[in-house]
């Protein structure tokens, strides 16, 4: 009876105060946050272009940057190019782990690592495009500046892969927010391509006699008279110093228009140690299966990248528009992202991921079996660039799918997301040096001379080789892989239900304890 007495003035107390719990209730955290704007969207997209630009322009370049320009021997430049990459992924998953484990700011807890980051990777990005003055140690030089910009391209672009999760807790609002970031990583490629060949094919070492190049009419030891290889070097750090400048304002303008939403995690968990973190996402079968897919297609595709202007250069013989032709893969791409984010909507994500894989297989055919013909050439890339959309935007759109399925699964465990972007790009960094490192070696076995203004045919069969098959073949890899990918739409509709269902209960919770 005591007891009785007691439970009916809290009765009466909580009819009293009705009215004003209905009240709170509309002031919950979930309703009273705004929808992300267009402006929203925009600058969390900047945030993703320095990445695109500095990876195009180190993508497309650098391996002939340091062949022909910093003249170094192919094994080297070979040793500078597996090492920096490997080196960068190493650094992924334990950048991932320590972001996971930050604590929020007023700034946020992604935020901090992007601002502290940009001024050193700005830095280090420029030296590693100047040649030092010396003969002795140059290797190492290349080597310690391209190890130190990986390291802190990590540090901005781990937390800001994760930011994606923290934007928004909607599932619409987050696809939307990644159409917006693949558009714009794809014009950073297009810049970072344009500025670097643009400002690079300016000059030229070599005499760019199109006919003569094919005839091999030219002695393999002729002297460079349109411009001196100094006028060369200054057109690189010219370059680099343009995109510089671009990636602060990009890290400006994401700073300025992005405010993380702290009560988008359901919680807090106990911190787990590396290792733990490393066992859950690793037996988060949809995530290996995802993660495995993309590092092969991926894989393919850093090899056509990685020696696309080579193979443009000594085995098409467009030498005077190797730079063009890059720019036209971009912007095919770019324009292209908004029809793959309608494609993806309409048929899902899996359905697009395949087509748009398989879309590039029959130009990579044509483009070495065909004989070299320049307008081919540009049709190709067209065509290509198509492809190229796709591969951008659709890892990116579907690792938050992944994401939400492991909160499904694992509901008590919150905060790691940061782990399942870090882990992903340490395979897709590893994977492109190690493309890198053997194509520049296979380069070397196949008689490359450096510095020289024509390369011997086993040179050109061997790029043939590194921009068809070899990609070909690691694509269907990719997609045989990807058809055991267990999130259809279907599930992640449900997902999505489930998820959100997560959010409002423990919303109510929070109200209810505010209340008591």
């Amino acid at each position: 009876m005591a007891r009785g007495e007691g439970a009916e003035p809290y009765a009466g107390a909580l009819l009293t105060v009705k009215p004003l719990n209905k009240d709170i209730k509309t002031a919950k955290p979930k309703e009273q946050r705004p929808q992300l704007s267009v402006w929203n969207k925009l600058c969390f997209a900047f945030g993703g272009a320095p990445y695109q630009i500095t990876g195009s322009a180190l993508g497309f370049f650098l391996q002939i940057y340091l062949l022909d320009v910093a003249q170094l021997d192919p094994s080297y430049a070979s040793l500078i190019l597996f090492v920096g990459r490997a080196w960068d992924a190493i650094t992924d998953p334990t950048v991932g782990f320590l972001v996971s484990r930050s604590r929020w700011t007023s700034a946020g807890r992604m935020m901090p690592w992007i601002l502290c980051s940009t001024p050193f990777a700005v830095l280090t990005y420029f030296l590693i495009w100047c040649v030092p003055p010396f003969e002795e140690g140059k290797v190492i030089w290349f080597l310690v500046f391209y190890c130190l910009f990986q390291s802190m391209q990590t540090c901005f672009h781990v937390p800001y892969s994760a930011l994606t999760m923290f934007i928004s807790s909607k599932q619409e609002e987050r696809d939307s927010a990644t159409a917006y970031r693949m558009t714009v990583e794809v014009l950073g490629t297009v810049l970072g391509t344009a500025i670097q060949g643009q400002i690079v094919g300016g000059v030229s070492v070599c005499p760019t006699d199109e006919d003569n190049y094919k005839n091999n009419t030219i002695p393999p030891t002729v002297n460079r008279t349109i411009t001196s290889l100094d006028e060369t070097k200054k057109a690189y750090m010219i370059a680099s110093g343009v995109i510089c400048i671009i990636y602060i304002l990009c890290s400006v303008i994401l700073f300025l228009g992005v405010k993380e939403q702290k009560d988008s995690v359901q919680g807090k968990s106990k911190p787990l140690t590396f290792r733990q973190g490393l066992w859950l996402i690793a037996s988060h079968r949809p995530y290996v299966k995802l993660v495995s897919a993309f590092l092969f297609t991926s894989l393919g595709f850093m090899l056509l990248e990685g020696n696309f202007a080579l193979f443009i250069t000594y085995a098409l013989g467009h030498r005077r528009d190797f730079q063009n032709i890059l720019l036209v893969v971009m912007l095919s791409g770019a324009l292209t992202i908004p029809w793959w984010q309608w494609f993806l909507t309409r048929f899902g994500k899996k359905t697009a991921s395949f087509c748009g894989n398989m879309w590039a297989i029959p130009f990579m055919i044509i483009i070495v079996s065909v004989k070299s013909n320049l307008t081919l050439s540009y049709l190709v890339s067209v065509g290509a660039g198509v492809s190229v959309a796709a591969s951008f935007l659709l890892p990116w759109s579907m690792l938050p799918d992944v994401v939400d399925d492991f909160k499904i699964n694992n509901p008590d465990i919150h905060g790691h997301e940061a782990l399942f972007y870090s882990f992903y790009v340490f395979f897709l960094k590893f994977a492109s040096g190690l493309s890198l490192g053997i194509s520049t070696l296979s380069l070397k076995f196949a008689g490359y001379k450096t510095g020289r203004c024509v390369q011997p045919e086993s040179v050109s069969s061997t790029l043939k080789v590194l921009v068809s098959p070899v990609p070909i073949a690691l694509i269907i890899l990719g997609l045989l892989i990807l058809r055991t990918y267990p999130i259809d739409e279907k599930r992640r509709q449900s997902n999505r239900k489930a998820l959100q269902a997560m959010l409002e209960s423990e919303s109510d919770t929070t109200d209810l304890g505010s209340i008591v």
